[in-house]
């Protein structure tokens, strides 16, 4: 495959100049974050450059197969580096405990496809079109001649596929989907084994926390606003942690009725992470916007520290502010 006609020169002069490297990765990580982080880790490395991968949050189990996540360090226990490159990160606080390494950074990069990112660091290499920041990363090797081996397929593949809902969602581009052919062709990827690590290997808390989930989900709006509510409370009740409510607001917004899909789950700060989900009307992105969050049209999400009658009361309205532009 050719690389695509994507502006690589400024990220490509940021990584040849440079000689150690902090990556970091968004809080709550997901597929796209870290297997793109850890593909840049494998191509950094094989450069001769020191690097180091940073989340504020550990790697969820269900991503611990990817190669060199074993390698992926908390704030406390990284050292931080002159070079740091953001990785699928919409905006600076999405990095959390890690945004020090970035204030601190003497040269920063930000790799994304996210449209809300507002060209944050001193190097953007963001492309909104792209299905997920995997595929810019695909890109990327191919633009530095880099050939891609088994464990970097592994981790873009999981980025691809995490955020196009296993190549279904509408975000998926035909590029995504030549990406994933030149890795079944070459045989750099199992994919019977990965789906069944990704997708078919579910923890018995998420089973149980789900279940409860979305069968309390209230509708809205006719039925056009689905809200799924977890409180701290019940989750401690069902052992359950954060890893363990991922994918949850797909559930409501998968009901027939709903238009778009909104999951609110209470932190241990008494924060509430509001997730929505929406299908072929009403823009989540610009709802998440609105309170300092961000995400694309179909998918986005946010943090509110209101009350969570007023947090309910504010997606009920927006949402349906929204779908009546429709």
């Amino acid at each position: 495959m050719e690389a695509q006609r994507w502006d690589f020169g400024p990220v490509i002069s940021f990584i040849r100049e440079g000689e150690r490297f902090t990556l970091l990765s968004h809080i709550s990580p997901d597929g796209d974050t870290l297997g793109s982080a850890l593909a840049i880790m494998h191509l950094l490395e094989r450069l001769g450059k020191t690097v180091e991968a940073v989340c504020a949050n550990p790697v969820p189990k269900i991503y611990a197969f990817m190669p060199g996540s074993e390698k992926v360090l908390l704030p406390e226990d990284a050292k931080g580096y002159e070079r740091v490159i953001s990785v699928d990160c919409a905006d600076t606080p999405r990095f959390g405990r890690a945004i020090r390494f970035f204030a601190e950074a003497g040269e920063t990069a930000a790799i994304d496809h996210h449209i809300t990112n507002p060209g944050f660091a001193g190097v953007n290499l963001i492309v909104p079109d792209a299905a997920a920041t995997a595929e810019i990363v695909y890109e990327l090797f191919l633009a530095m001649g880099m050939p891609v081996d088994p464990a970097v397929a592994s981790c873009l593949y999981t980025g691809i596929v995490t955020d196009t809902g296993n190549l279904s969602y509408s975000n998926t581009t035909p590029n995504a989907l030549r990406i994933i052919a030149d890795f079944v062709e070459k045989g750099l990827v199992d994919i019977s084994d990965l789906n069944r690590r990704i997708y078919r290997t579910v923890p018995y808390a998420k089973t149980r926390v789900q279940g409860w989930v979305t069968s309390n989900i209230r509708l809205e709006c006719g039925g056009a606003v689905g809200i799924g509510i977890l409180t701290r409370a019940r989750m401690l009740e069902f052992g359950a942690t954060n890893e363990d409510c991922e994918g949850i607001v797909d559930c409501v917004r998968d009901i027939d009725c709903v238009k778009i899909g909104v999951f609110i789950r209470e932190g241990a700060d008494g924060s509430y992470k509001v997730s929505l989900r929406s299908k072929t009307v009403g823009d989540v992105g610009r709802i998440a916007a609105k309170h300092g969050g961000g995400g694309h049209a179909r998918a986005a999400g946010y943090t509110a520290r209101e009350s969570l009658s007023t947090v309910i009361a504010d997606i009920i309205a927006e949402a349906e502010e929204e779908l009546s532009r429709c």
